[in-house]
Protein backbone atom coordinates (compact mmCIF):
# COMPACT_ATOMS: atom_id res chain seq x y z
CA UNK A 1 0.00 0.00 0.00
CA UNK A 2 3.03 2.36 -0.25
CA UNK A 3 1.41 3.49 -3.55
CA UNK A 4 -1.42 5.06 -1.79
CA UNK A 5 0.60 6.68 1.10
CA UNK A 6 2.75 8.14 -1.51
CA UNK A 7 -0.40 9.84 -3.33
CA UNK A 8 -1.67 10.55 -0.22
CA UNK A 9 0.57 13.29 0.29
CA UNK A 10 0.75 14.30 -3.10
CA UNK A 11 -2.99 15.20 -2.86
CA UNK A 12 -2.65 16.71 0.39
CA UNK A 13 -0.31 19.16 -1.81
CA UNK A 14 -2.32 19.58 -4.60
CA UNK A 15 -4.76 20.84 -2.24
CA UNK A 16 -2.68 23.06 -0.92
CA UNK A 17 -1.71 24.59 -4.32
CA UNK A 18 -4.82 25.00 -4.92
CA UNK A 19 -6.11 27.52 -2.38
CA UNK A 20 -2.53 29.18 -1.45
CA UNK A 21 -2.63 31.61 -4.56
CA UNK A 22 -6.21 33.12 -2.94
CA UNK A 23 -4.26 33.86 0.53
CA UNK A 24 -2.06 37.01 1.42
CA UNK A 25 1.18 37.24 2.43
CA UNK A 26 1.42 36.83 6.36
CA UNK A 27 0.84 40.26 7.94
CA UNK A 28 3.79 40.33 10.17
CA UNK A 29 5.95 39.52 7.09
CA UNK A 30 4.80 42.37 5.31
CA UNK A 31 5.18 44.86 7.67
CA UNK A 32 8.87 44.04 9.37
CA UNK A 33 10.67 41.98 5.95
CA UNK A 34 8.92 44.20 3.45
CA UNK A 35 7.66 47.13 5.48
CA UNK A 36 4.50 47.73 3.52
CA UNK A 37 2.09 49.32 6.36
CA UNK A 38 -0.88 49.32 4.08
CA UNK A 39 -0.07 45.42 2.76
CA UNK A 40 0.18 44.45 6.25
CA UNK A 41 -3.45 46.22 6.91
CA UNK A 42 -4.86 44.92 3.90
CA UNK A 43 -3.57 41.15 4.83
CA UNK A 44 -5.19 41.69 8.27
CA UNK A 45 -8.66 42.33 6.58
CA UNK A 46 -8.28 40.00 4.45
CA UNK A 47 -7.50 37.09 7.03
CA UNK A 48 -9.40 38.03 9.93
CA UNK A 49 -12.52 39.92 7.92
CA UNK A 50 -13.54 43.51 8.79
CA UNK A 51 -12.84 45.06 12.07
CA UNK A 52 -10.42 47.07 14.03
CA UNK A 53 -7.04 45.89 13.87
CA UNK A 54 -4.94 48.89 15.45
CA UNK A 55 -4.01 46.54 18.63
CA UNK A 56 -2.00 43.77 16.42
CA UNK A 57 -0.58 46.38 14.23
CA UNK A 58 0.25 48.71 17.31
CA UNK A 59 2.05 45.05 18.66
CA UNK A 60 3.59 44.50 15.01
CA UNK A 61 5.09 47.94 15.23
CA UNK A 62 6.36 47.54 18.43
CA UNK A 63 7.87 44.38 17.36
CA UNK A 64 9.73 45.88 14.67
CA UNK A 65 10.89 49.06 16.65
CA UNK A 66 12.19 46.35 18.86
CA UNK A 67 13.92 44.39 16.30
CA UNK A 68 15.03 48.01 14.33
CA UNK A 69 18.69 47.80 16.03
CA UNK A 70 18.68 43.89 16.03
CA UNK A 71 21.30 42.57 13.54
CA UNK A 72 19.44 39.68 11.36
CA UNK A 73 22.18 36.74 11.98
CA UNK A 74 23.23 34.71 8.79
CA UNK A 75 23.80 30.46 9.49
CA UNK A 76 27.10 30.24 10.50
CA UNK A 77 26.58 33.14 13.02
CA UNK A 78 23.08 31.32 14.43
CA UNK A 79 25.52 27.76 14.16
CA UNK A 80 27.62 29.31 16.81
CA UNK A 81 24.89 31.06 18.57
CA UNK A 82 25.02 28.57 21.90
CA UNK A 83 21.50 29.30 23.15
CA UNK A 84 19.87 27.44 19.83
CA UNK A 85 21.70 24.22 20.60
CA UNK A 86 19.35 22.64 22.36
CA UNK A 87 16.43 23.59 19.24
CA UNK A 88 18.90 22.50 16.59
CA UNK A 89 19.83 19.09 18.03
CA UNK A 90 16.32 18.28 18.20
CA UNK A 91 16.12 19.67 14.33
CA UNK A 92 18.83 17.47 13.50
CA UNK A 93 17.53 14.38 15.56
CA UNK A 94 14.13 15.07 13.81
CA UNK A 95 15.95 15.17 10.26
CA UNK A 96 17.93 11.85 10.75
CA UNK A 97 14.80 10.10 12.54
CA UNK A 98 12.85 10.84 9.54
CA UNK A 99 14.80 9.26 7.10
CA UNK A 100 14.59 5.60 8.96
CA UNK A 101 10.87 6.26 7.86
CA UNK A 102 12.44 6.21 4.06
CA UNK A 103 13.83 2.87 4.04
CA UNK A 104 11.04 1.02 3.25
CA UNK A 105 10.28 2.60 -0.15
CA UNK A 106 14.44 2.39 -0.82
CA UNK A 107 13.65 -1.78 -0.32
CA UNK A 108 10.27 -1.44 -2.93
CA UNK A 109 13.07 0.89 -5.18
CA UNK A 110 15.21 -2.96 -5.54
CA UNK A 111 18.11 -0.86 -4.08
CA UNK A 112 20.85 -3.32 -2.61
CA UNK A 113 20.43 -3.82 1.36
CA UNK A 114 23.76 -3.46 2.15
CA UNK A 115 23.83 0.25 0.08
CA UNK A 116 20.45 1.92 1.67
CA UNK A 117 21.64 3.22 5.04
CA UNK A 118 24.49 5.18 2.61
CA UNK A 119 21.50 6.02 0.32
CA UNK A 120 19.46 7.24 4.12
CA UNK A 121 22.79 9.31 4.73
CA UNK A 122 23.18 11.13 2.20
CA UNK A 123 19.22 12.12 1.95
CA UNK A 124 19.72 13.35 4.93
CA UNK A 125 22.67 15.34 4.55
CA UNK A 126 21.10 16.81 1.38
CA UNK A 127 18.03 17.75 3.52
CA UNK A 128 20.39 19.26 6.03
CA UNK A 129 22.15 21.50 2.63
CA UNK A 130 18.49 22.42 1.51
CA UNK A 131 17.25 23.92 4.77
CA UNK A 132 20.56 25.99 5.42
CA UNK A 133 20.21 27.34 1.62
CA UNK A 134 16.31 27.74 1.98
CA UNK A 135 17.25 29.77 5.22
CA UNK A 136 19.12 32.04 2.89
CA UNK A 137 16.48 32.46 -0.12
CA UNK A 138 13.67 32.64 1.65
CA UNK A 139 13.49 36.15 2.52
CA UNK A 140 14.24 37.44 -1.25
CA UNK A 141 11.84 35.34 -2.61
CA UNK A 142 9.00 34.80 0.33
CA UNK A 143 7.54 32.12 1.55
CA UNK A 144 4.32 32.59 -0.63
CA UNK A 145 6.85 31.52 -3.89
CA UNK A 146 8.95 29.05 -2.45
CA UNK A 147 5.79 27.29 -1.52
CA UNK A 148 3.77 27.32 -4.39
CA UNK A 149 6.71 26.40 -6.68
CA UNK A 150 7.76 23.65 -4.06
CA UNK A 151 4.28 21.96 -4.40
CA UNK A 152 4.07 22.04 -8.34
CA UNK A 153 7.87 20.51 -8.59
CA UNK A 154 7.10 17.58 -5.57
CA UNK A 155 3.76 16.91 -7.38
CA UNK A 156 5.55 16.43 -10.84
CA UNK A 157 8.40 14.17 -9.00
CA UNK A 158 5.76 12.29 -7.43
CA UNK A 159 3.96 11.36 -10.65
CA UNK A 160 7.34 10.29 -11.30
CA UNK A 161 8.53 8.31 -8.72
CA UNK A 162 5.52 6.33 -9.07
CA UNK A 163 6.34 5.72 -12.85
CA UNK A 164 9.80 4.86 -12.56
CA UNK A 165 8.55 2.45 -9.60
CA UNK A 166 5.92 0.99 -11.84
CA UNK A 167 8.62 0.46 -14.34
CA UNK A 168 11.56 -0.87 -12.26
CA UNK A 169 10.50 -4.51 -13.26
CA UNK A 170 11.54 -3.65 -16.70
CA UNK A 171 14.98 -1.57 -16.59
CA UNK A 172 17.65 -2.54 -14.76
CA UNK A 173 18.63 1.68 -13.94
CA UNK A 174 15.66 2.61 -12.79
CA UNK A 175 15.98 1.69 -9.25
CA UNK A 176 18.76 4.18 -9.36
CA UNK A 177 16.13 6.65 -11.35
CA UNK A 178 14.05 6.03 -8.26
CA UNK A 179 16.34 6.97 -5.91
CA UNK A 180 17.39 10.16 -7.84
CA UNK A 181 14.36 11.75 -7.83
CA UNK A 182 12.95 10.64 -3.89
CA UNK A 183 16.43 12.18 -2.80
CA UNK A 184 15.42 15.37 -5.25
CA UNK A 185 12.00 15.30 -3.72
CA UNK A 186 13.28 15.84 -0.32
CA UNK A 187 15.50 18.30 -1.13
CA UNK A 188 12.55 20.12 -3.10
CA UNK A 189 10.52 19.67 -0.09
CA UNK A 190 13.05 20.86 2.29
CA UNK A 191 13.20 24.22 0.48
CA UNK A 192 9.43 24.88 -0.58
CA UNK A 193 7.18 23.37 1.77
Amino acid sequence: MWNVLLSFSGLVALIQLLFLPFFPESPAYLLLQKDNKAGCLKAMKQLWGEGNYHTEFDDLMKEKAITKGTKIMNVLEVLRERSVYPQLCTMVLLLLSLQLCGLKIFRTANLQENIIPYVSLGVSISELISIIFCSSIIERLGRKVLLKGGYWIMGSLLAAITVTLSLQDWYFWMPYCSLALIILFTVVFAVGP
